[in-house]
């Protein structure tokens, strides 16, 4: 299966060093998506940044593939673990009830991600989006402020 089908938006790339493969020209399209690739943005924010629409994304990576100028960086993105997730559940119940476990798994597919595999540098995100599902301010901010302090200790 071809690594670049179906949905891209999450995947994550970032530059190497080649090691002099010659002289290699890139137009400003390519220039720009290479530049974009840190090994922590998914495709889905080069596309922002870059104002280019996911197929064009696609292409441009397929073609920094070819160069050997680009490589995944799925194996570098530090993992929200189990811990997290654990105490997120147990916190979000605490403010909405037995129905927090759906609210997260549910929102982390939203976001394209599974559970297993959900990328620390989107916890806090993560968080933001659940807080919203929290009626009572008193709750809500209880919440937060836990959440805060486990990303903080988590180094999230």
């Amino acid at each position: 299966m071809d690594v670049l089908s179906g949905n891209i938006s999450s995947m994550v790339f970032k530059q190497i060093a080649t090691g002099g493969t010659g002289d290699v020209t890139l137009d400003s399209r390519l220039l720009n998506v290479f530049l974009g690739l840190d090994g922590k943005k998914n495709l889905g924010i080069i596309a922002q940044e870059t104002g280019l629409n996911i197929d064009e994304i696609r292409n441009a990576i397929s073609r920094l593939l070819q160069l050997k100028l680009v490589e995944s960086a799925a194996e570098d993105i530090l993992m929200a673990d189990d811990d997290f997730f654990n105490f997120l559940n147990i916190q979000l119940s605490l403010a909405v009830g037995p129905v927090a476990e759906i609210l997260i798994e549910d929102e982390i597919a939203n976001m394209d991600h599974g559970i297993s595999k959900f990328p620390a540098f989107r916890a806090a995100e993560l968080v933001e989006i659940l807080a919203m599902n929290i009626e009572r301010e008193e709750k809500r901010s209880v919440f937060k402020l836990g959440m805060v302090n486990k990303l903080k200790e988590k180094g999230y």
